[in-house]
């Protein structure tokens, strides 16, 4: 069975605009797209893609708060996890989430449940896949910190297997999973907290990013990584490049590693400025600013 006759079955969708799937909310259409909802679901999807004769690339589509879609689109497939990858269970001081889980659900699951350590993922509008895949953090911790093990599927092979964050080789913003990997499950530890006790916690995290961010806005989160020792948003600050804009995108005067899109703004401002803020922060500083951000699809102009 391949992609077309999964189009049939309505399991897949063919040139299927996904950029309200995004926090930029722009960009192209995907050539095949599946919301998969079941374990089966997604092993028909994974299994047509490996029977086209030309496989397309493949985008695990999360929370969509970290990519930036090229404005020609994705000629691959997209996989969005919904369904049974969206639920999350409590078992004593175990939490098990899948793949698809919002952050910010997860934390306030966890609260309101009396297990605390998972409050500074309130504020980080990711999915659970794409937190153990950046292992993302804030606040003081990280993904990395709470992790006990996460279910990864190897699309290429379809093998299963399961790492603890050594294996994942979790460190800042950064894991050994690859493009073709899918995080289809994760289990982390807890601790026990009051109810009251974590709500307050989140709302001193929710309250300080509003105070700091540029908050609704269309943006897609941190654009660079922090250097060792040192902030992205105050390197690009002390550049002078707050307010600096490529099109209908600029740097953001509140936080400066937060690039603001106007209603006119395109995927290839935020590619140029990108690009533009670090040449002129390493010229100015020697300082090379990795993008946190992911492209996908073609771009103009240099990688």
């Amino acid at each position: 069975m391949r992609l077309t006759d999964l189009v049939s079955s309505g399991l897949i969708r063919r040139d299927h605009n996904f950029s309200g799937a995004t926090t930029y909310k722009f960009g192209g259409s995907a050539a095949w797209y599946a919301d998969v909802a079941t374990h089966a679901d997604l092993a028909a999807v994974l299994d047509a893609r490996l029977a086209e004769p030309e496989r397309p690339p493949l985008l695990v589509l999360g929370r969509g708060s970290n990519i930036v879609v090229s404005d020609s689109g994705f000629p691959g497939l997209v996989v969005h996890l919904t369904g049974e990858f969206n639920s999350v269970a409590i078992d004593g001081g175990i939490v098990t989430a899948g793949g698809g889980v919002s952050l910010p659900q997860l934390a306030r699951h966890c609260a309101s449940s009396g297990r605390g350590g998972l409050e500074f993922y309130v504020g980080i509008p990711g999915s659970v896949g794409g937190a153990v895949a950046m292992n993302a953090g804030g606040h003081g911790s990280d993904t990395a910190e709470w992790l006990i093990d996460a279910t990864i599927i190897d699309t290429d092979t379809r093998a299963t297997q399961v790492d603890d964050p050594g294996g994942l080789d979790l460190s800042y913003r950064h894991s050994r999973i690859s493009e073709h990997e899918i995080v289809v499950s994760a289990r982390f530890r807890s601790i026990e907290r009051p109810q009251p006790d974590g709500e307050r916690l989140m709302r001193e995290i929710t309250a300080w990013r509003r105070a700091h961010q540029p908050g609704g806005t269309l943006n897609a989160g941190s654009v660079f990584k922090n250097p060792p020792g040192d902030a992205a948003g105050r390197i690009i600050d002390a550049a002078g490049l707050k307010g600096y804009r490529c099109g209908g995108v600029r740097v953001s005067e509140r936080h400066a590693n937060f690039f603001v899109a106007e209603g006119d703004a395109t995927a290839q401002d935020v590619y140029e400025l990108v690009g533009e803020v670090g040449a002129r922060v390493k010229a100015q500083t020697g300082i090379e600013l990795r993008p946190e951000i992911r492209f996908v699809g073609k771009f103009d102009g240099p990688a």
